[in-house]
């Protein structure tokens, strides 16, 4: 029984080794030249620097809530100290796998912009393939950590696998998600903040004040954008998607306990292996799935090409997916169970994960129309762009707005099939479905900020047009899948935060969320507005950021003598520093908010109020995340597109322009929503849910007191029969 229990590990050692045989290769490329090796080892500099410094912050968080974990596991019965364990090494491979991504992609950069001086096929084999190292690490990292200490606290806390046991062992690996979570909301947020505080410095001044090209040398703020493109999108991803990756697979098994049936060859915890193999089996899927992205040279200097390619690795890997899920699910599910009182079959579970990856796929296609080059949405910006900066952004925000209507709409759909495929079980194993292929999907957004940085490190280095214009090509596809990728993450966590609710209803012990009551319906408002708080709280810190680092700039243009004529050296390490210290010191507010709103609501109004704010929080995090995701991926490509020419009403714009200002300015403000409170909406609504799962079982209950006027005092009644009368005496006593 136990012998597939220890095959989950091992497809994890299989991810790893995938990365270290795939990470030497990128390595051994060509490197350029000496200048191209400068460059390369500033950003690598500052971007371990900045892990370096979050990281040792995130070590006081990881300690002091390690022990108010470990208090909470020796003080409730149905839990365990040891889930203080859990959250550490949850918390140190989340860390991990950002360091892993942020190691490669410093690496490749360099080597994609040499490999484009030969041809675009070479330049996307080697982005691609830091990122599949990336994508590869992070799921190999997801599959052994959560199968192993499974295997372990089976052991230590489930020896006979029954009920009660098996529900304190789970109760413990939540601790694993815990940590992964709140290491990839600190990480988002924190990266996030560094990357468009820089990057918003740098178009601001270089782009529009000074007038010089993307990445010029003389920009002071060009190093920390580039540094910035590995911290947030890179690092920050790597560990955001390692924790939607856990949460996921655990939310699935916590419903999977208590799924019954007859006929389970595992004594009942077929349910809870299933999500572990399919995330295993997703991994060896995802490594063929790679071997499909490849471009002839002849294809010449192709966009469609390249997006071609990367959309062949992702289908393939989907294909396979659904194939292996019909064979695993038929193999391992007893033929009827019920979850709830709501019975479903193995055949109807088959069903669900179809939904979820047809959901997956669906929501990606969606946010590719809305964000992607020559598509009528990023068009109408363009056009818009003719009469200004205000119409620029009044398009943007109005698409951004209309984005979210089809992929709601899906969303609604997935629910309700996946619902009625297999109940509450269906729609988590939905969400399984569809991040089994995440090390693909990672893959394929990692190699966009790698491509950005070498379209930097070419142009700081001088190499030849031709190689920015590969550089370009991987760039703007990079944008389009770094957008899908948002809008797949964002419904996954949809699924999955709805998975975990369902889980923390059965965990805290209620019957229900009754939005009628007035605790209930005040904490489902409260819930709504997280999302909004937590977004202008990382919106302004990057807004306050980049003020600092466009006076830091525009200071280096007045002071440095010779600066815009290229005599002069900028110094990139203040505004590397500016950037550091400020997204440092700003994610803790909107990380504190995540962690300690749903305690606070839990302990003080209960565990039926606390359901009715993550509902409200789920519903407008899933919003808004969609919303500002692709507004802000509409706007970067919107601007992009003038790079080649635009045509409005007859008339041709290239950079520079009165038009390319407007899409700049656009671009600016669309910057923070994509990259650094969109992303972070997955993260909010699941880390919140988590939450409440781990201090579900130590939650008060409401007591359902009776008002005073219904109030029937019950008494002892004695009844004695009085002699030669018809009449009977009764004492109360």
């Amino acid at each position: 029984m136990m012998t597939l229990f220890y095959l989950v590990p091992l497809f994890g050692v299989l991810a790893l080794l995938y990365t270290f045989i795939k990470g030497s290769w990128v390595s051994k490329q060509d490197s350029g030249n000496a200048r191209m090796q400068e460059i390369a080892k500033y950003i690598a500099e500052g971007a371990m620097a900045f892990l370096k410094a979050e990281y040792k912050i995130l070590t006081y968080f990881v300690i002091i809530a390690g022990l108010l974990l470990a208090f909470m596991g020796y003080s409730n019965p149905k839990s365990s100290p040891v889930i203080a364990v859990a959250f550490v090494i949850g918390a140190v491979f989340s860390a991990l796998a950002g360091f892993i991504g942020m190691r490669i992609a410093t690496k490749a950069n360099v080597r994609t912009a040499e490999a484009a001086r030969t041809s675009l096929s070479k330049a996307l084999n080697v982005s691609f393939g830091g990122g599949s190292v990336m994508g590869m690490g992070v799921a190999g990292l997801a599959v052994l950590g959560l199968g192993s200490l499974f295997i372990v606290f089976k052991m230590m806390f489930a020896p006979n696998g029954t009920p009660e046991e098996m529900e304190k062992a789970i109760e413990v690996l939540t601790g694993f998600s815990l940590g992964a979570e709140s290491i990839a909301l600190f990480a988002r947020v924190g990266g996030g903040i560094y990357t468009k505080a820089a990057d918003v410095g740098a178009d601001l001044v270089g782009k529009v004040e000074a007038g010089i090209p993307e990445d010029d040398p003389r920009n002071p703020a060009t190093i920390a954008d580039n540094v910035g493109d590995n911290v947030g999108d890179v690092a920050g991803m790597g560990a955001d998607l390692f924790g939607s990756y856990v949460a996921t697979v655990l939310a699935t098994m916590v419903l999977g306990r208590e799924t019954t049936s007859s006929g389970d060859n595992f004594g009942g915890m077929a349910p809870i292996l299933l999500p572990m193999l399919i995330a295993g089996v997703g991994i060896v899927l995802s490594i063929i799935g790679t071997m499909f992205v490849r471009i002839s040279d002849s294809v010449g200097n192709s966009t469609a090409a390249v997006q071609k390619a990367l959309n062949m690795g992702n289908w393939g890997s989907i294909v396979l997916t659904a194939v292996a899920c019909y064979f695993l699910v038929n193999h391992i599910l007893p033929a009827n169970m019920s979850l709830r009182g709501h019975e479903f079959t193995a055949n109807g579970v088959f069903g669900a994960i179809i939904v979820g990856l047809v959901v997956g796929t669906l929501m990606s296609m969606i946010t590719e129309y809305y964000t992607a080059m020559g598509k009528r949405p990023v068009l109408s910006i363009i056009r818009q762009s003719s009469t200004g900066h205000a119409t620029n952004i009044i398009g943007g925000l109005a698409i951004g707005m209309e984005s979210t209507t089809l992929p709601i709409i899906v969303l609604a759909g997935g629910i309700w099939g996946s619902y009625e495929c297999a109940g509450l079980y269906g729609v988590a194993i939905a969400a399984a479905g569809m991040m089994a292929t995440t090390a693909m999907q990672l893959a394929i957004d990692a190699f966009g900020p790698i491509a950005d940085n070498a379209g930097g490190i070419a142009e700081m280095s001088e190499l030849p047009k031709e190689v920015r214009e590969k550089t370009d090509i991987l760039d703007a596809v990079g944008n389009t899948t770094a957008a899908t990728g948002k809008g797949f993450a964002i419904a996954s966590a949809a699924l999955t935060a709805l998975a975990l609710f369902a889980a923390f209803v059965g965990v805290a012990g209620i019957s229900g969320i009754d939005i009628y009551k007035a605790d209930v319906l005040a904490c489902l408002f409260v819930g709504g507005m997280i999302p909004f708080i937590f977004s202008s709280l990382a919106i302004r810190a990057v807004g306050e950021a980049a003020m600092s680092m466009v006076e830091e700039v525009r200071r280096q243009f007045r002071t440095i003598p010779g600066i815009m004529e290229g005599t002069g050296k900028p110094e990139y390490d203040k505004c590397v520093a500016i950037s550091t210290e400020a997204s440092i010191r700003k994610m803790v507010a909107p990380g504190a908010i995540a962690i300690l709103t749903p305690i606070a609501i839990g302990f003080l109004m209960k565990a039926e109020a606390l359901g009715g704010f993550l509902a409200g929080a789920t519903v407008s995090g899933v919003l808004m995340g969609m919303f500002q995701n692709n507004a802000g991926g509409a706007w970067d490509n919107a601007k992009k597109s003038f790079e080649k020419g635009v045509d409005i009403n007859g008339q041709t714009y290239y950079k520079k322009s009165e038009p390319h200002k407007a899409s700049v300015t656009g671009d600016t403000v669309g910057d923070p929503f994509k990259d650094t409170s969109g992303p972070s909406m997955n993260i909010l609504i699941k880390l919140m849910s988590i939450v409440a799962l781990v201090i579900a079982p130590s939650l008060p209950k409401k007591e359902n007191k009776i008002p005073a006027a219904n109030v029937e005092v019950k008494k002892e009644i004695k009844v004695t029969t009085v002699t030669n009368k018809n009449v009977a005496a009764v004492a109360v006593k």
